[in-house]
């Protein structure tokens, strides 16, 4: 399922690239995270397609708004990744999970779960590089907003150390 999921956002994205590898990307890391931080098989799904889908509203937000800002991306994703993951076999609660997290992913005081968590450590892992923040820069990302150990450790060995 997760391949197909993968496959139908690289699909949507029409070959954007640059926003197909970002997506890769932070699924990547966010699997690994919660993969280090033991969440469970049900947990990691939801996670992995949060993670997959979580920018699939910047095409919309795009054309609607004329703006890729996170705060339109999180009002058009959710309907976006409900109608990309309606064939899979996910139940009610967790394609309303999915969706609460693509919908929340860059609004941090809505964070209330583990899921999310990881999914925004691994969207600031990527966007750090892909943004050229500087090593102050990122330490204060760390202290403000990390709060695994996994991901806290995979910034470190990236960025800080």
């Amino acid at each position: 399922m997760i391949e197909e999921i993968i496959i139908k956002m690289i699909d949507y994205f029409n070959g954007d690239i640059r926003r197909i590898n970002h997506a890769l990307k932070v699924h990547s890391f966010a699997t690994m995270i919660a993969k280090r931080e033991n969440v469970s098989t049900d947990m990691l799904r939801i996670i992995e397609i949060a993670a997959i889908l979580h920018d699939i509203g910047i095409k919309e937000a795009e054309r609607k708004y004329n703006s890729t800002a996170g705060s339109y991306q999180e009002i058009e994703g959710p309907p976006i990744a409900e109608n990309l993951i309606k064939q899979f076999c996910l139940n009610f609660d967790e394609v309303e999970r999915i969706k609460f997290i693509i919908g929340n992913h860059h609004s941090y005081s809505k964070i209330d779960g583990l899921d999310l968590q990881i999914l925004v450590e691994g969207d600031f892992i990527v966007n750090i590089y892909e943004d050229n923040l500087d090593k102050e820069v990122i330490k204060k990302i760390k202290e403000k907003y990390f709060k695994t150990k996994s991901g806290s450790d995979i910034l470190d060995l990236m960025y800080i150390r």
